[in-house]
């Protein structure tokens, strides 16, 4: 049975290796700054960086958290990652499984909302 939600987010990340993201999602969800984090190998991203357009092969990271832990989640992906300008987008989780969402919930401890 699908639950609303107003707190659960999924933080999307590019990394440079799947050895990257591993690295960086097991010391989130260590922290309770992450439930799950989730990699797919590989991506190609085309982006404009100091005025070139580059191309790469990377690793989407997927962060599932709550709003509550934006924040710090944020500064410490800021701290662990090795691109200068790491990209953060935050994406709102509309509904999810009863089930999921509470495994979530118990995963960052109080960090997000017991009524949805």
């Amino acid at each position: 049975m699908l639950e609303s939600t107003s707190s659960a987010r999924i933080v999307m990340t590019t990394v440079v290796s799947p050895e990257e993201g591993t690295r960086l999602g097991r010391a989130l969800v260590e922290e309770r700054l992450a439930a799950c984090a989730t990699l797919l190998p590989p991506v190609h991203s085309v982006y404009r960086w100091h005025d070139q357009i580059e191309s790469s092969a990377e690793t989407l990271l997927l962060l599932k958290t709550a709003v509550d832990q934006l924040p710090a989640l944020e500064s410490r992906l800021q701290e662990l990652h090795s691109y200068q300008t790491p990209e953060f987008l935050v994406l709102a989780i509309e509904a999810g499984s009863h089930t999921y969402l509470h495994w979530l919930r118990s995963c960052l401890g109080a960090a997000m909302e017991t009524t949805v």
